[in-house]
């Protein structure tokens, strides 16, 4: 039926070319000879064993319409259920919740249910909004602009929650502009919002931080602000203090230890890269990237490789790291040089 979300169900198009068990057949769900599309839970399987690949939580509804659901959280492939949209797929995960104890759902109760959702995760963004900004002082926003940060409560970058990095890196901008003598509210207002563009990047064109700058300029962010964003991933050259603080800021939130995850395929990627580029060195017995990549240690052929030797390739390594492959925080590269004399008593 295609892939697992980490929703547990899927939206499953329904059309007349494409007729499944689950149309026209009296399966029990009430839902039976309706074209459209169905929500479905892959949990288990229909009571009737119709479609064995659903189960009494797929009994969830149908909404007419093309490619979304009444939730919004859209298609990516037939039995592919990824909400692109971070609000959409809260919205169908309250919703899911909402109808888990219900095992006998008509079409018009999905809808009220969602409808309920709906209000319940604006609610939740309004309020998420709110408290990030009480947390770091800066209240007087406007209420847009609040409601856009709450967003980013349902938004994760490499696994870090883009609304507890902005916070984070508010406190970190204020703290070196007060070590500076920058201006403290620009600093923590640019390190709160630098990242707002992550909250409709998916509807506009270009950048987040372009995207971002532009929304806060509409309504009405001070002219250093909104510079500061615009150019804190120098989509234009900084020009002020305080973007150049928050530049800083953002890289220590992002590479501080346990911040964010790489993808399985991405992290053995960079493992495999710095093999290479330590095997790739004349002298080179074996190479082994170990600590989860923040090491990589080298076995150089004793004949071949002396100390000094040793040395100057454990520097010539590090460098082509630094100017080949991106990583958060430091790698350790440690030559190993050993030399064996061996003799037998007889």
């Amino acid at each position: 039926m295609g892939e697992r979300s980490h929703l547990d169900f899927f939206f499953l198009a329904i059309k007349p070319a494409h007729r499944t068990g689950l149309v026209g057949e009296p399966c029990g769900m009430g839902l039976c000879g309706v074209s459209g599309l169905l929500l479905v839970d892959i949990a288990g399987a229909c009571s009737n064993g119709v479609q064995h690949g659903l189960q009494d939580m797929g009994r969830v509804g149908v909404q007419q319409g093309g490619g979304k659901a009444s939730t919004g959280a859209g298609t990516a492939g037939a039995g592919s259920a990824r909400a692109v949209r971070p609000v959409r797929r809260a919205l169908a995960r309250v919703t899911r919740k909402k109808l888990r104890g219900d095992r006998r759902i008509q079409a018009g109760r999905v809808g009220e249910t969602v409808a309920k959702a709906r209000l319940e995760v604006a609610q939740r963004v309004k309020e998420e909004g709110e408290a990030a900004v009480l947390d770091v002082g800066l209240q007087g926003l406007h209420p847009e602009v609040v409601r856009h940060l709450g967003i980013l409560r349902f938004r994760t970058s490499y696994g870090q929650q883009v609304l507890n990095h902005s916070k984070e890196v508010a406190h970190l901008a204020a703290m070196m502009a007060a070590e500076v003598g920058a201006d403290i509210r620009i600093a923590k207002l640019s390190g709160l919002l630098h990242d707002i563009g992550k909250a409709i990047d998916h509807e506009v064109e270009g950048s987040h931080a372009v995207i971002g700058a532009d929304l806060i300029q509409r309504h009405g962010l001070p002219a250093p602000v909104v510079h500061a964003v615009r150019a804190h991933h120098y989509d234009e050259e900084p020009q002020t203090v305080e973007a150049l603080l928050l530049i800083a800021a953002d890289a220590i939130s992002a590479a501080r230890p346990g911040a964010r995850r790489e993808t399985l395929e991405a992290y053995i990627k960079r493992l495999e890269k710095l093999e290479e580029i330590a095997n790739s060195f004349e002298g080179v017995e074996q190479s082994f990237a170990i600590q989860a990549g923040r090491e990589v240690r080298i076995v150089v052929k004793p004949t071949q490789v002396d100390d000094a030797s040793a040395q100057l390739m454990a520097r010539d390594i590090a460098k082509r790291i630094e100017s080949e492959l991106s990583y958060p925080g430091q790698i350790r590269v440690t030559v190993v040089r050993e030399t064996r004399a061996v003799e037998y008593a007889k």
